[in-house]
């Protein structure tokens, strides 16, 4: 009776040990199945949202201030695009901080982009294109040049100048005024722009070309208005009043110059460019000679172009380049229309939901009737 006891007993362990054994291993199978599975799952997270990235258009836009193109023409251009050809955009703008410019620029970098357009802002597009070319991430300058950008999209800056420069000598003649006489002074822009440094190598070319050297020469930094004001108000203190134009860089820089002007009750021809509503409003009243048309819509896409092809992997040829401090990027360039009052509806004809109202609001309203804008 032991001796069967004993066979049951053993015999009942050894089915137990036999049980223990298979239930040990089929928990450590699950284990690891379950590891994989969330190893797996994790990867798939991991790619999706690599992929994600890869989808997205980082951009930064330097400012509001010192032109309203930037929010107003340049924005809803690419971001427009991009969306159309199934691409995210990511744009932020830098309101003239460089050390936001920076953050923002961290920021991205760390959610992640498949390419950068970037306009720079006193070196700080350079700097955050350093940091997205150490990722692999291929970079765009967009209407400002700057090394290391992979590609440049801009208008013909120096043909922009050169336009400039005729608009301001056509306005000078039409005064009456020999130009090899004339005591014109030039309002820069920024000297840490090198588009301004096209710009002025542009006009001053043009203006050279026809005898005329500037009494006054001066750079306004970050393309301050309001610093511009307070330069060219110097100015015209220092010369008495004694100004025959003024070459302005930009419609803000030229609003800068026509408020001193207006101040004193005086109206004389002076330049501007971006055909912002605030030039072309004082162009319309005659006290802004000209300005220059960039149209947006065809700079915006040709960077959009380019980033779409980045974003699906490709490498897009271009035909020009632009050299940037002895090096040579390869460059996309659009070409301006210089606009008088009689050619301001080019400007509203070529661009789409352009705010006609706030154009022709005001004293502006019966200039507008006149010429046919509505």
């Amino acid at each position: 009776m032991k001796k069967k006891l004993y066979v049951a007993f053993a015999s009942i362990a050894a089915a137990s040990l036999v049980l223990t054994s298979c239930s040990s291993s089929d928990d450590t199978a699950a284990t690891d199945t379950a590891s994989e599975s969330a190893a797996t799952e994790e990867a798939e997270a991991t790619e999706e949202a690599a992929a994600g990235d890869a989808g997205t258009a980082c951009v930064i836009l330097p400012d509001s201030q010192s032109s309203d193109r930037w929010e107003n023409q340049d924005r809803p251009a690419i971001q427009n695009a991009l969306e159309a050809a199934g691409f995210s955009a990511d744009i932020q703008n830098a309101q003239g901080d460089t050390t936001q410019y920076l953050t923002i620029g961290d920021q991205m970098l760390a959610g992640g982009c498949g390419v950068m357009v970037l306009v720079d802002l006193n070196g700080s597009g350079a700097t955050v294109a350093e940091k997205a070319k150490a990722q692999g991430i291929p970079v765009i300058a967009y209407d400002r040049p700057f090394a290391p950008a992979d590609y440049y999209v801009s208008f013909n800056n120096v043909k922009v100048g050169q336009l400039q420069g005729e608009g301001l000598l056509k306005c000078l003649g039409d005064n009456g005024i020999d130009p090899a006489a004339a005591a014109v002074v030039f309002l820069n822009g920024s000297p840490s722009d090198g588009n301004a440094a096209m710009f002025k190598e542009g006009y001053e070319t043009t203006l050279a070309a026809a005898g005329v050297t500037p009494v006054n020469d001066q750079s306004v930094p970050d393309w301050d208005n309001q610093q511009g004001g307070v330069i060219f108000e110097q100015m015209f203190t220092d010369l008495s009043g004694k100004i025959d134009g003024v070459l302005a860089a930009n419609d803000g820089l030229g609003g800068a110059a026509i408020a001193v002007l207006d101040k004193n009750g005086i109206k004389l021809p002076v330049t501007g460019q971006d055909a912002t509503i605030g030039g072309l409003q004082n162009v319309l009243l005659g006290k802004q000679c000209m300005t220059v048309f960039k149209n947006t819509a065809l700079e915006a896409g040709d960077a959009s172009v380019l980033a779409i092809a980045l974003l699906n992997g490709e490498s897009p040829s271009v035909e020009g380049t632009v050299d940037v401090n002895g090096t040579t990027v390869p460059a996309k360039y659009s070409d301006p229309v210089i606009i008088y009052s009689e050619n301001v509806k080019d400007v509203i004809d070529a661009s789409p939901g352009f705010d006609v109202a706030a154009l022709c609001a005001d004293d502006v309203a019966v200039v507008c009737t006149e010429l046919g804008i509505q």
